[in-house]
């Protein structure tokens, strides 16, 4: 039988790492997620398990990394300036392909900004933070719930995809205070990275299996692994081949992409005979579905759609949408980030427009009403 509790979101996040198998942090006290620093502090010990308050975000970072070629499952967590400083190594994740979850506890910017007020200004530097093409994988919670269950999806899609995975939350998400089910440990499903199962001297690092994803030893296991940032071969050393680069480029990509299906998750409410949708996520997604309920009283037809991942981007979903609604209404604590990637997909025949805030405060539902009303 699952558990009720009340929680904070930031502690859900922490607890869900755990869930999820989590055995090592490392990370720098940061507003507005330092309480989950502090939670791991005092919960891996117990299990066994290492934290580490590193000297900086860099180093917390690159012990994460070392954690995780050890062979654990590693997380760090930060807000906006300290993920600014971690993108080198995020780079050097994505291309020697090591899972690690990066937690984003959202605050305002750009530099120091708004410590302690919410914002969605880092969505897209969770997709081009670093330079270079990569897959990008990234969860926007809304609820303490959501943090909790995000949490350990993170975990799975990180160990399954050999590579970074992003929780989106921010200082709103992060510090509220809900209810939370906590359901049994053995409802949970729990993916594990792939290990290798032949022989050491026949283990070639980087040559992929059909999902294009190779399986990961850890340092320690007997089999010989080079790591480097640099473009590599399938034995994981530097490479100048021309076929060797761009089938090394593709396949980051292409193993995510090609299950994007699989990944892209979202919810939708009051959709079926919409003729506004409001696509809205994290911390906005509340305002937002207040706002729907109360038009929907005054007979106007309007829908929610939430992404839950970000990234990938629900490209085929919002197109579907785009050719039955007039409107797609985007509020966001940023300049206009998602919509963009919205207006992008959207059917051409479709209006898009984009709503922003920028004072660190939320949306009120009323706002949102508000705005609707002037659309229409």
């Amino acid at each position: 039988m699952s558990k009720i509790d009340f929680w904070q979101g930031n502690k859900a996040v922490a607890m869900g790492g755990l869930m999820a198998g989590c055995s090592f942090f490392a990370g720098y006290p940061i507003t507005p997620s330092t309480e989950i620093m502090e939670i791991m502090s005092e919960e891996l010990p117990k299990i066994g398990g290492k934290f580490i308050q590193m000297e900086d975000e860099i180093a917390g970072i690159a012990a994460a990394l070392g954690a995780s070629i050890a062979g654990k499952k590693a997380m760090t967590a930060s807000s906006g300036p300290g993920i600014s400083l971690k993108q080198e190594l995020l780079g050097y994740a994505y291309m020697a392909e090591i899972p690690v979850v990066v937690v984003n506890v959202q605050r305002g910017g750009p530099s120091t900004g708004l410590p302690t007020m919410a914002s969605q200004g880092d969505v897209m530097q969770a997709k081009w933070g670093t330079h270079g093409d990569h897959a990008t994988i990234a969860y926007a919670p809304s609820s303490v719930q959501e943090c909790y269950t995000m949490t350990i999806r993170a975990f799975n899609m990180s160990e399954r995809f050999r590579q970074p995975v992003f929780i989106l939350s921010d200082e709103v998400i992060g510090h509220m205070r809900e209810n939370i089910n906590i359901p049994k440990s053995n409802s949970i499903e729990i993916i594990n990275r792939k290990k290798p199962n032949l022989d050491p001297s026949c283990f070639v690092p980087y040559k992929a299996e059909n999902d294009e994803i190779p399986p990961m030893p850890a340092f320690g296991d007997g089999y010989r692994w080079h790591l480097t940032g640099l473009t590599s071969d399938d034995f994981g050393f530097p490479t100048n081949k021309t076929n060797e680069i761009e089938r090394k480029a593709k396949r980051i990509i292409s193993k995510v992409e090609n299950v994007r299906e699989e990944i892209v998750e979202y919810n939708e409410e009051n959709m079926e005979d919409a003729e506004v949708a409001i696509v809205s996520y994290g911390s906005v997604s509340r305002s937002s579905l207040r706002a729907v309920r109360n038009l929907r009283e005054n007979r106007i037809k309007v829908g929610h759609f939430r992404p839950l991942t970000l990234w990938p981007f629900p490209t085929l979903q919002i197109r579907q949408i785009s050719k039955k609604v007039k409107y797609l209404i985007v509020p966001e604590l940023n300049a206009g980030q998602m919509v963009m990637e919205v207006e992008r997909v959207a059917d051409s025949r479709c209006n898009v427009i984009g709503k922003s805030l920028l004072n660190g405060n939320l949306y009120k539902p009323e706002e949102i009403i508000n705005f609707v009303k002037e659309v229409l």
